[in-house]
């Protein structure tokens, strides 16, 4: 694709995320991610908000999404009152031809997949730079509890053919766990039987790998967007 610009880049993310917002209808309960891309996303749905008086609510992924979204007139709602959304809106690190996601660069890998899971559908929003044959070249984020974290990582070695680094020695996320980024390179071509065997371990507390999860990739490229759909897509 050759190297882009930071500007390039940034107006990709742009148009991914407001083309995302073609599959939100009035009436809706949205699942709002959290990410660069993401927050185009909901700058379009503020827009249209007050402009078009779409009628949405939503459950953000993280606190900043949840501060930008409330910045941006869209109603919060929560899990006591709401047991199911529409869809969600995401974005994602790397996704592959069978449109299996790493997620988590952000750090919220926990709410995204609660959301994820309790969502419709769910559209993905990614400039081509995040497709891959194989998943794993980004390091693979893996919450685990704050308890005996070092034993957890030691497990998580023994699956992990690179390095398993704690990110930061004070880095948190919203849920107060710590992120282990581990280093499995382009080697992910079973990602279901990964995650799997990664969530078994004691103390991992979610997993980056969305598998079987996404129904349709947004992807933003220098000549205009891509909508990758998955064949048994649910919207």
């Amino acid at each position: 694709m050759g190297q882009l610009t930071t500007a390039e880049k940034e107006a990709m993310k742009e148009e991914a995320g407001i083309a995302a917002c073609s599959f939100v209808k009035s009436g809706m309960k949205i699942g709002i991610g959290t990410g660069s891309t993401v927050k185009y996303t909901i700058l379009e749905l503020g827009r249209r908000i007050r402009e078009e008086g779409l009628q949405i609510s939503g459950i953000p992924t993280s606190k900043s999404t949840e501060e930008l979204s409330i910045e941006q007139g869209i109603p919060m709602i929560n899990w006591e009152k709401c047991d199911h959304l529409d869809l969600v809106i995401d974005g994602a690190d790397e996704f592959d031809p069978d449109l299996h996601l790493i997620k988590g660069g952000g750090g919220a890998l926990l709410r995204e997949k609660i959301v994820a899971e309790s969502s419709g559908a769910m559209i993905v929003v990614a400039d081509a730079s995040k497709k891959v044959d194989t998943l794993g070249n980004f390091p693979l984020p893996i919450e685990v509890n704050p308890y005996g974290w070092e034993q957890t990582k030691r497990r998580i070695e023994q699956l992990c053919p690179g390095s398993v680094n704690r990110r930061g020695a004070n880095y948190l996320t919203d849920n107060g766990n710590p992120i282990l980024d581990a280093e499995f390179g382009p080697t992910i071509s079973n990602p279901v039987q990964l995650e799997a065997k990664l969530r078994s371990i004691s103390g991992v507390v979610e997993v980056g790998l969305f598998t079987n999860t996404a129904d349709v990739v947004v992807m933003a490229a220098k000549d205009g967007c891509e909508l990758i759909r998955k064949e048994n897509a649910r919207i």
